[in-house]
């Protein structure tokens, strides 16, 4: 791939997926997508209304009984067709994402375009294999699909959560109502163009983008949606449990976080600061399981602070299609502010600032924020509990091994963390006493096979391998 390659000639999409085929909207609404890197519109979709989500969830329902009656083998085909055809795109998903995220596209090509489909391919050859069924005493139990799913999705990863929504719950037997962040929606149009040349059976996926006050309350307030499964902030998963609450209806939540990245005394520092700093980094820090708060022994703490300071100095900002570029712009106008009143509370808190802040030069144009560390930040201040979602790091210092555990696990967050240590046997045992989903140990590798999902305020239920898919399914007990 040319990765200078310009942005991609987005047209605007003015029609809504449903019951397999492309249908016009029942408004003339629009929403308007932006090019955060630089603040022009680069396309349009439908707004959609509580009038299409209800046409959308009638298709979703008729299709249901047909789909889940459709052998695990013959749903794994046509996951397989899937994954062909969004492969063919990959490229083109790259360059989206790159234009409505700013997401550098060096970045968006290996993770953006290509996460989903390791992903998608985990799922495909999971499909193929029914749920096992066993027996306790005289009752044989069995699961079953649980019916017709609302997918909500964030803008920060707009094909990979998609893809780990739809396709465990197509592997299940499920049919779905995706609703797409406004903000990056275009990308959700290729899966679904994609999903077109696959054949799947029409209304088994349907495509509604809207607003989240709109349309994402109204497929989560609609009783014939037998789940939810909605990714984004803890805020708006505290609204949607209480609209699934109403009508006693399943929800699957996966939503912020505030990740501990724990440096003991004898870990390779150097190598735990890089990686450290890429992962709070990554995606310009717009990742639920970023590691924002780097816990450092004290007797190594002098030498990480210079040590992040060098790696975050070779951060470049500026156009995500610029092969230079390791930092792109925040998604939007809004978030951009909201990063920038951290980062001044931090400041007025006390916090040392290191290394960018709120004078660093930035590009001239587009939603940009500096790279920025703070050190000596206190372990209950707003920067080390509250999810920022932006390029800033804070870097907290420990004297012991309790200590470290201590700070790790002061927040309401519990999604991921890291612990490092040239004593691995040491290692394990942090990370089995850290209150959280998933904990890599001195850099473990991403695994799509391992369940995703957080203790405390970061959600409720899993993603990602045979652990997603039963999350779409409902136990039966058959006495016999």
């Amino acid at each position: 791939m040319d990765l200078a390659a310009a942005p991609p000639a987005l047209l605007t999409r003015r029609h809504l997926h449903v019951a397999g085929d492309w249908v016009d909207p029942s408004s003339g609404d629009t929403i308007p997508v932006e090019n955060p890197a630089t603040g022009s519109i680069v396309g349009e979709v439908p707004a959609g209304t509580p009038a299409d989500v209800a046409r959308a969830v009638a298709a979703a329902r008729a299709a249901f009984p047909g789909w889940a009656a459709t052998a695990p083998e013959q749903r794994a085909a046509h996951l397989d067709r899937l994954h062909t055809a969004l492969a063919a795109r990959a490229d083109e998903i790259a360059r989206t994402v790159a234009t409505e995220l700013g997401t550098p596209l060096k970045l968006a090509t290996r993770v953006q375009a290509g996460l989903p489909l390791t992903v998608l391919r985990s799922i495909v050859d999971l499909a193929a294999r029914p749920a096992a069924e066993y027996t306790v005493g005289n009752s044989l139990v069995v699961r079953e699909p649980v019916g017709v799913v609302g997918a909500i999705t964030p803008w920060n990863y707009p094909l990979h959560q998609v893809v780990a929504k739809v396709a465990p719950a197509l592997a299940a037997g499920c049919t779905v109502v995706l609703k797409p962040s406004e903000l990056t929606p275009l990308t959700a149009y290729l899966l679904f163009d994609a999903i077109t040349d696959a054949g799947l059976p029409p209304g088994v996926v349907n495509l509604v983008p809207g607003t989240g006050p709109v349309v994402g309350e109204a497929l989560a307030a609609h009783p014939d949606v037998d789940l939810v499964s909605f990714t984004g902030s803890t805020a708006t998963g505290r609204r949607i449990a209480h609209l699934a609450a109403e009508r006693i209806a399943r929800v699957s939540l996966e939503l912020g976080g505030k990740s501990a990245n724990v440096i003991l005394a004898d870990a390779d520092v150097p190598t735990a600061v890089k990686v450290g700093v890429g992962n709070a980094l990554l995606n310009s820090g717009q990742t639920c399981t970023a590691w924002t708060r780097m816990l450092v022994h004290r007797d190594r703490y002098a030498e990480a602070l210079d040590l992040v300071a060098a790696v975050v100095a070779g951060y470049r900002l500026g156009d995500p299609f610029d092969p230079a570029t390791r930092l792109g712009p925040l998604a939007s106008a809004a978030q951009a502010r909201r990063v920038r009143d951290h980062v001044d509370r931090a400041l007025a808190d006390g916090a040392r600032l290191v290394a960018g802040g709120p004078d660093a030069p930035l590009p001239p144009q587009g939603h940009f924020v500096a790279p920025t560390v703070f050190a000596d930040v206190h372990p209950d201040s707003a920067l080390a509990q509250e999810e920022v979602f932006g390029p800033v790091l804070a870097v907290i210092p420990f004297a012991d091994t309790d200590e470290a555990v201590a700070v790790a696990n002061n927040s309401r967050y519990g999604l991921a963390g890291a612990v490092w240590s040239a004593d691995s046997d040491a290692a394990l045992a942090v990370a089995r006493r850290m209150r959280t989903g998933q904990v890599d140990v001195n850099g473990g590798a991403f695994n799509p096979l391992a369940p995703f999902g957080g203790y405390k305020q970061s959600g409720l239920g899993r993603e990602l391998g045979a652990y997603g898919v039963e999350e779409f399914t409902e136990l039966k007990a058959i006495q016999r």
